[in-house]
């Protein structure tokens, strides 16, 4: 992990995305520690917030992707035996995880690819599903760049809000205390988020 420590202590674009990849595979980079000290940095004036987001979103992307094509070519029985193998507890991976990831996309439908990028200890691997169940995959990037795009978006307003009273050396600590707040946000959001669309849904089917 002292790659990881060395990347984050000197966050640039490049950085950001690469960082943002390595978390949508099954890498545990925390993204509340990459994005919201970015935009940290940025309301001081050394990173512009917008792109910020822009790069942050694409290394989501290009990391579910990866997630969905390994999934969709190697299918179920491969992932699950990395899940249970010594490389995927040293990411932190196993079979519950999962299952979990599974169970919410089964639960939730295509609309899981959107709603389950908000939600932690699912957000890395709710691609893992969608190339299981052979998602089309310009969709699941849609549903993907707009929920990763959502959850950046909320991650660099709390680091841009930080900047005009939290000291740097304060930052990290803030930022978990934070993020507790952030998750119930995120949590009640995601929860009006599936009604909508149930009830969407539901009008649909009346209608036809």
């Amino acid at each position: 992990m002292n790659f990881i420590s060395t990347l984050l202590s000197n966050l640039n674009y490049p950085t950001i995305l690469l960082l943002m990849l390595l978390e949508s595979t099954v890498i545990p980079v925390p993204s509340e520690l990459v994005v919201a000290p970015a935009a940290y940095h940025a309301a001081g004036g050394n990173l512009n917030a917008v792109l910020v987001v822009l790069f942050a979103t694409i290394g989501a992307d290009l990391g579910a992707s990866i997630n969905y094509f390994v999934a969709l070519y190697v299918g179920r029985p491969v992932i699950y035996r990395f899940a249970n193998s010594k490389w995927g507890k040293m990411c932190l991976l196993n079979e519950e995880k999962v299952q979990k990831s599974e169970r919410y996309f089964d639960e939730h439908g295509i609309v899981a690819t959107l709603t389950g990028r908000l939600i932690p200890g699912i957000r890395h691997l709710i691609s893992i599903p969608a190339g299981l169940a052979r998602m089309n995959y310009w969709k699941f990037l849609l549903y993907t760049t707009i929920g990763a795009g959502a959850w950046h978006t909320i991650l660099a307003a709390m680091g841009w809000y930080l900047h005009s009273f939290i000291p740097e050396d304060e930052l990290e600590a803030t930022i978990e205390r934070y993020n507790h707040y952030i998750v119930l946000a995120i949590v009640g959001i995601v929860a009006l988020a599936i009604v909508y669309f149930v009830v969407t849904k539901k009008k649909k089917k009346k209608e036809q």
